[in-house]
């Protein structure tokens, strides 16, 4: 049963409660920054794979689909904050703002089901290389990467339901900067709130630490196999081929890592440093993992290497063409 009659029509999205106001203005601007990184890297990422037939591999269907799940996390999240610090654009509507809650938990629980995919394709390249191509090919990459993200869509949709199911009455501050299922049901009434907030957290473990065990145990197995290969230029090769997505891995799960545990233990941070630490863990993966493909992926490296030497020599033939005229 869906409550109907909510007094809440909207919410107010508060953000950094202790942030002065003459900061605003500058917050607004690295905000902004911060979204254009995130929007020009990752489509740069899906333009460049899709149009290099080279990279029509499994691995860069993988980074694919990162950047394009990075590309709607940034989406979702920061214009509303930018908008509320730049021109003081506070309220959202009660369904867009659980609209919102949808997307932002729906797309970090896609980017750790990617992740695993992504572990699972360099753990057989590595620990079973004869099976590789028959058991990791474009096709199933997609089928994985699809069904990852429509079973988390249907998954997070029965979440926001339920959440759904709890009446709004009075409170309507988020004290985030952007709508998550724990600001909103923090404004909710009734004695369900407990239930609800229980089996949203049961499945936000199941999708964080679920992954997380598998992914461990991957790159375990990874760097035993590799400490067994007697060539030190065969270690290095395939360690430069795992790094990166090693690297993409700590980003999305270190941080949060830390802060489960630093309230697991009973370590409180104020609200600033915790809408703070969540806004760096959320977004900062979704800015820097286009780097990373770029300078820490051997083909990629290489093949944008290889086109800006072009394009240099390309510019100093046509200089030379016209100095002699």
């Amino acid at each position: 049963m869906f409550f109907t009659n909510n007094t809440v029509k909207y919410f107010v999205i508060l953000g950094f409660p202790g942030l002065d106001p003459t900061f605003y203005g500058l917050l607004s601007i690295f905000l902004f920054l911060g979204y254009l990184i995130i929007v020009v890297g990752n489509i740069f990422i899906l333009v460049f794979v899709s149009v290099e037939r080279r990279l029509h591999k499994p691995t860069y269907l993988i980074f694919c689909h990162l950047a394009m799940n990075d590309f709607l996390f940034g989406t979702v999240t920061l214009p509303k904050i930018i908008s509320r610090y730049w021109w003081n654009d506070k309220i959202t509507s009660f369904g867009a703002c659980f609209t919102q809650m949808f997307f932002v938990h729906s797309l970090g629980a896609i980017q750790s089901l990617l992740l695993l995919i992504m572990a699972l394709d360099r753990f057989i390249a590595v620990c079973l290389p004869l099976k590789y191509p028959t058991l990791i090919t474009n096709k199933i990459i997609s089928l994985a990467c699809g069904l990852s993200w429509i079973g988390t869509f249907i998954r997070m949709t029965g979440i926001v339901l339920h959440a759904l199911t709890l009446p709004y009455f009075n409170a309507n501050i988020i004290f985030q900067c952007y709508c998550d299922h724990i600001s909103i049901t923090k404004c909710a009434s009734g004695g369900n709130i407990k239930y609800v907030n229980i089996v949203a957290l049961g499945g936000a473990l199941f999708g964080l630490v679920l992954p997380l065990s598998f992914i461990g145990f991957s790159y375990i197995a990874i760097f035993a196999a590799v400490l067994k290969i007697q060539n030190l230029e065969g270690r290095y090769k395939i360690l430069s081929t795992v790094m990166p997505q090693l690297v993409i891995s700590c980003l999305y799960y270190i941080p949060r890592c830390f802060v489960y545990i630093a309230n697991a233990i009973g370590f409180s941070f104020s609200v600033d440093i915790r809408i703070l630490l969540t806004l760096l863990y959320s977004l900062v993966p979704c800015a820097v993992n286009p780097i990373i493909y770029c300078f820490k992926t051997k083909d990629i490296k290489e093949i944008l290497m290889k086109k800006l030497k072009n394009s240099t020599v390309v510019t100093i033939t046509d200089g030379m063409k016209q100095v002699s005229r």
